[in-house]
């Protein structure tokens, strides 16, 4: 059956609905394709689900240390894995009906479930329906990558998709890749009481950050009983009775580890495969990524990419900013472009990571003159009045224009606070403004003029 529409939107993660709803109450006849399920990764298996365990995790931690604040709990500290997997299910189940609902409200909008492909850069197949419009728009995001690695099929593992289904407790789970998913999923496991091991490639943990945030981070997990072991080589697996073997070389020397569990965390590929683009003529890169312009145009007249898929950004954040983008330029007569936005992200392990803007790798590598300075979160009243002063703020201030270049916050309410300087940078505000401005106490915020009063030229 032929459907004629005004515009097609593939995918219902987290730009994909917003701007197919965006459409539909601007009286336009929508389309919204998704084959599996609305909220994609981050309502489903990413952002809402492990911050939720995260938080029942942060529950356990704090019970456990209870009588460092004067707080007496007879007997051991317990948790309940399928109280918390169903807590996790409930706060999920409750997004996922509220999304509906509202979907569902919209009456120019019709959903399609199943797999869209294209047969042209202006129709689609969907199941046996063909939709044709002159605009389509593709947020199918990504999914986990399994490398392959010898032994890695012949063995059981989980990736962040499948740990979600898990309601016990691992004896010991060893988690191979040591960036955000991996170091946020250990990190809750051993609060839950997983004995737990991190095995990164790389020389350091989340390598892509400053050296003295990955040994800060390090050090955090450690000082938890998370043996990290970095900078490992000849990954394989084999089958251990019920449990997997994982065995790398370190510094030259054989080793093994025996798990009960195995989680892959070692990145994302984009969902660009299935869906027939080059019926459209919709190009991709060399790693799969569809290729857009700065206002997310494809290569196809009429289609444009957001979200995960186009590898402008990996997380809600920067695709629901593509929606922003595309639907202010189509609706609103905007011009907005991608290149405008600073980029910005959190790492949600406990204390969490807040960064934005430029690292010091990348402040030296442009060569400008730059400022830096750095504090411990010890300095903070509100994290010694926690008791938690595990972290610091460092910044990095263009010396010509005084303005940030870049911040990396980690430590209580870090993933807060740096919104600040977020909302700094992008109104290029000089640092002078925020050092000269009166915070509240008692507040993290408050450390910011005495961080500012710290800057020193970086050298």
């Amino acid at each position: 059956m032929q459907h004629e529409f005004d515009a097609i939107v593939i995918g219902a993660g987290q730009s994909g609905p917003a701007l197919a709803a965006r459409f539909a109450q601007a009286g336009m006849k929508v389309a919204l394709v998704e084959r599996e399920h609305l909220g994609g990764t981050c309502v489903n298996d990413g952002c809402i689900p492990t911050k939720t365990l995260v938080a029942s995790a942060r529950a356990a931690h704090m019970a456990r240390h209870a009588a460092e604040f004067g707080v007496q709990i007879d007997g051991a500290v317990r948790v309940d894995m399928r109280a918390v997997k169903a807590r996790k299910d409930a706060v999920v189940d409750a997004s996922v009906a509220n999304l509906t609902t509202w979907l569902q409200s919209l009456p120019t909008l019709t959903l399609f479930r199943d797999q869209a492909r294209f047969v042209a850069h202006d129709r689609v197949r969907v199941g046996d329906d063909e939709l044709a419009a002159p605009k389509i728009f593709i947020n199918t995001g990504g999914r986990p990558t399994v490398p392959d690695w010898p032994g890695i099929h012949d063995v059981p593992y989980l990736t962040n998709t499948s740990m979600m289904a898990v309601d016990t407790l691992p004896e010991h789970l060893v988690v191979v890749g040591g960036s955000y998913i991996g170091l946020e999923f250990a990190q809750m496991y051993r609060r839950f009481g997983s004995a737990v091991t991190v095995i990164e490639v790389a020389p350091r943990l989340i390598a892509r950050e400053d050296a003295e945030v990955s040994q800060a981070l390090r050090g955090l997990l450690e000082a938890e009983g998370i043996a990290v072991r970095v900078g490992v080589g000849n990954l394989a697996m084999a089958r251990d009775g019920a449990g997997v073997r994982v065995s790398y070389t370190l510094a030259g020397a054989a080793q093994t580890v025996t798990a009960s569990d195995l989680l892959l965390a070692v990145g994302r590929r984009p969902n660009s495969d299935g869906l027939g683009l080059d019926a459209a003529g919709i190009a991709v890169d060399a790693r799969g990524y569809i290729v857009v312009d700065d206002e997310l145009r494809t290569s196809a007249p009429g289609v444009w990419a957001l979200g995960d898929v186009n590898g402008k950004g990996a997380f809600t954040h920067t695709s629901y900013n593509d929606f922003e983008i595309v639907s202010a330029n189509l609706l609103d007569g905007g011009t907005r472009r991608v290149s405008d936005r600073v980029m910005a992200y959190a790492l949600y392990t406990d204390p969490p990571l807040g960064r934005i803007g430029m690292s010091e790798a990348e402040v030296r590598a442009s060569g400008r003159a730059a400022l830096v300075a750095t504090l411990p979160m010890a300095r903070v009243g509100r994290a010694r009045e926690r008791g938690e002063t595990t972290g610091f703020m460092k910044v990095l201030i263009d010396a010509q224009t005084q303005r940030l270049l870049g911040a990396a916050l980690f430590g209580i309410e870090a993933d807060e606070v740096v919104q600040l300087l977020l909302l700094a940078m992008a109104a290029e505000l000089p640092y002078t403004r925020i050092a000269q401005t009166m915070w509240i106490h008692p507040t993290v915020t408050e450390l910011l003029p005495t961080l500012f009063a710290a800057l020193k030229p970086l050298t």
